[in-house]
């Protein structure tokens, strides 16, 4: 069996030990008192007296945290309010002396008026400060459930625009892939139609991948080198032999999770800004290895530089900039992507994250390198 005070609910056993915690504080307390005066009673006489006071407040407390909930002082003090809670706590002070009053009478020999002209004249304005410090919880514990609740609502807010963002942000991602990638089939179709046909397959594979994956925000690894490896043979299919690609993955990072679509963006800056504003050939390198609480992946490639005064914490681009942005939205400040040079020639994109393994959805194919 519960009690229910506002909007918290205690058991009844617990509750009235509380009350009876209480009991026992002002039976001593009265205790003492006649031992200062010379004259004491019995001492169930005194447990008894008390536990008649407040048990009565006990059973009182209900109506006062539904008084306290129905007429609230708030700030600033209206004079509706505080005048309703001095005739409630005056009301409701009387009705206690008057339960007290009839309770006695069946163990004293004086009779019902006596008894709660004695309870006025000793126990009235005690009574009156019980029924205000009852309000002073019921407020208390009523500011306090309502801070919750707006701590609560502040962070699902909060969650919701972090998500609302990073939706935004991943839907950059595809229309931008998307353009390029039929831009350069569009030049292969007047040079190479089998190759432009090819690379059309590899498109509708890989696009159909990303509307499985358009509602989460976390793939693993493994998955994620999938799509990767469905994007890297369009491009090696644009480049024929101009483009290699090698993927070095530790057997422990593969169950990891990785924001979805976080290395396409990151190869396809590399390719652009490689071979595909330089002559030669290129070999893009994708690494992935656990350091600690961290994981570690590097994006390399060999035809490209960094040129002097670029932001290397950021990059440029629509790819690295959201990159950036999802990775603060997900992670804080717990990850980080950079950008330095390697030797002798090449730029290096630095990942990490927090190593957080996940498990597998479905059973995504092979990961396959070229």
């Amino acid at each position: 069996m519960m009690v229910r005070l506002g909007n918290t609910q205690i058991g009844l056993f617990r509750y009235l030990g509380l009350w009876g915690a209480v009991v026992i504080v002002f039976a001593l307390q009265g205790f003492m008192q006649d031992v200062m005066l010379g004259h004491t009673w019995s001492g169930l006489d005194y447990l008894r007296w008390s536990m008649i006071e407040w048990y009565a407040w006990a059973a009182m407390t209900p109506l006062v945290f539904r008084l306290g909930a129905l007429y609230p002082i708030q700030s600033p003090v209206r004079l509706r309010g505080l005048g309703v809670q001095l005739l409630a706590s005056v009301a409701v002070t009387f009705l206690v002396i008057l339960v007290g009053a009839f309770v006695s009478t069946g163990f004293e020999p004086s009779s019902f008026g006596e008894q709660v002209t004695l309870f006025i004249a000793h126990h009235f304005a005690t009574d009156l400060l019980a029924y205000w410090a009852l309000f002073a919880i019921q407020h208390a514990m009523h500011l306090q459930a309502e801070k919750t609740r707006r701590e609560i609502e502040a962070s699902q807010m909060a969650a919701e625009l972090a998500q609302s963002r990073l939706r935004a942000l991943k839907s950059q991602l595809q229309p931008h892939f998307l353009f390029n990638t039929l831009h350069a089939i569009a030049t292969l179709l007047d040079e190479d139609t089998p190759a432009a046909e090819d690379m059309l397959l590899r498109l509708s594979e890989l696009l159909r991948a990303f509307l499985e994956d358009r509602d989460g925000q976390e793939v693993t690894l493994r998955r994620e080198l999938v799509l990767l490896d469905l994007y890297l043979g369009i491009q090696r299919i644009r480049f024929k032999d101009r483009l290699t690609t090698q993927i070095y993955v530790a057997p422990d990072t593969l169950d990891c999770a990785v924001p979805s679509l976080i290395l396409q963006p990151i190869v396809e800056n590399a390719i652009t800004h490689g071979i595909g504003k330089r002559v030669g050939a290129d070999c893009i390198e994708v690494e992935s290895r656990r350091e600690g609480d961290t994981l570690c992946i590097d994006v390399r490639n060999r035809n490209s530089t960094l040129e002097a005064g670029v932001d290397t914490s950021a990059g440029h681009g629509i790819g690295l900039s959201n990159t950036e942005l999802r990775l603060r939205e997900l992670y804080g400040d717990a990850a980080e992507v950079h950008l330095g040079m390697i030797w002798p020639q090449g730029v290096i994109c630095r990942l990490r994250l927090p190593f957080r393994e996940v498990e597998e959805a479905d059973d995504p194919p092979e990961v396959e390198s070229a």
